[in-house]
């Protein structure tokens, strides 16, 4: 036995290649995978990642039809709304036209009631007069003498209008209404009577017809609401804007008897 074989060697004990081998391979692992952690903080930590999105591009043709669209769109609605004025001005035309019409029918048919009642007044005052004329007569033909002075004027002018047109409202000097033409007459010689017959009926001095003389003024229905007039011109007539069928006439008394008379002269 050596005088050395019982102190410890102070040799490592050897190692198994295979062992060796794993360490190795182990540590290069770990190696590795530190690398990489290592590579891919720095290269986050120097270029961060941004999302980019990106927006459809519109054509030249896609933007022309869009515009054309966006055009026709507004076009239309513009010819709605003329549509729309259109028929609202139709529709108030036709409602101010059917307005118009009523207001033209109710004013004939007025103008048609009217010329029945004056028509129905003298028929009504005719039949009552006659007997009135029947037992005035022969006092009558006493004043039939030759009118002289203002009555002669004012004879004068309502014979030279015999022909003329009756107009209501007429004044003349072509055509005239019953009281315009005594208004005229009597004009002539300078009294200045009221416009219409209710009036000139109240004027002057109430006459009976038996005591006629010419120059009277004739009126018929009530004094104060007379609805027609007319000049006495002697002889037992008249003369007087009858109607729109006779105008401006000389009639007999018995032909439409008066309800009474007034003298301004």
């Amino acid at each position: 036995m050596s005088h050395t074989a019982h102190i410890r060697s102070h040799r490592k004990p050897r190692r198994s290649a295979s062992n060796i081998a794993m360490r190795a391979g182990v540590a290069s692992g770990v190696l590795g995978t530190l690398a990489v952690a290592t590579a891919a903080g720095s290269a986050s930590a120097a270029e961060p990642v941004t999302q980019t999105l990106e927006l459809p591009v519109f054509t030249g043709d896609l933007a022309a039809q869009v515009a054309q669209s966006a055009q026709a769109t507004q076009q239309a609605a513009a010819n709605y709304q003329l549509e729309a004025e259109r028929d609202a001005a139709a529709a108030a035309a036709a409602k101010e036209a059917a307005k118009d019409l009523a207001a033209a029918k109710k004013a004939e048919a007025k103008k048609k009631a009217e010329e029945a009642r004056v028509a129905a007044a003298e028929a009504a005052s005719r039949n009552a007069g006659r007997t009135v004329l029947a037992t005035s007569a022969g006092s009558s033909s006493t004043s039939t003498s030759t009118a002289t002075g203002s009555a002669a004027a004012v004879i004068a002018f309502v014979k030279a209008q015999i022909g003329d047109a009756y107009v209501s409202g007429g004044t003349g000097p072509n055509s005239w209404d019953c009281s315009g033409l005594v208004q005229a007459a009597f004009r002539q010689v300078g009294i200045d009577l009221p416009r219409v017959s209710q009036d000139q009926s109240m004027q002057g001095t109430q006459v009976s017809l038996d005591n006629l003389q010419p120059g009277d003024i004739l009126y018929w229905g009530g004094r104060g609401s007379a609805y027609h007039v007319a000049v006495y011109v002697g002889d037992g007539m008249f003369v007087g804007a009858q109607n729109p069928s006779t105008g401006v006439v000389e009639r007999p008394l018995s032909y439409d008897p008066p309800t009474g008379a007034v003298r301004v002269l």
